[in-house]
């Protein structure tokens, strides 16, 4: 597991490591049931502090993407079919949200709007 800090980003590290591991966990760069390094080693690798990383963690585990046994660590749980389908929904309501801010800064109508996406299905298809 990679993870990489940018200090010069505005986003919170705890975000930035809970971004990283749920990209991860969603591409199958982290498969079911691997373990995770533990808090303190994940801190003192990154250099920050312990309650960051258990921060990150915690919104893992609380979002389902992770599950903590007492005594062993935390592990990527397994993944949640309806989970990964309600953050792929997510991720393309944001992306033709931008599309529609776009098209409106171009004057393009609905139907030019749906035209390209017809085309743009054609060639995948």
């Amino acid at each position: 597991m990679q993870i990489f800090i940018d200090n010069k980003s505005g986003v919170p590290i705890y975000e930035q490591i809970y971004s990283q591991i749920k990209t991860q966990i969603i591409s199958g760069a982290l498969p079911e049931n691997e373990a995770l390094p533990s808090i303190r080693n994940l801190a003192k690798d990154l250099r920050i502090s312990v309650i960051t990383t258990k921060r990150a963690y915690d919104e893992l585990e609380k979002e389902g993407f992770l599950y903590t046994v007492a005594g062993k660590g935390s592990f990527v749980a397994p993944k949640n079919t309806e989970l990964l389908r309600e953050e792929n929904l997510k991720a393309i309501e944001a992306h033709l949200s931008e599309a529609v801010r776009l098209a409106a800064s171009c004057n393009l109508s609905r139907a030019d709007i749906l035209e390209m996406l017809n085309l743009l299905t054609e060639e995948n298809e």
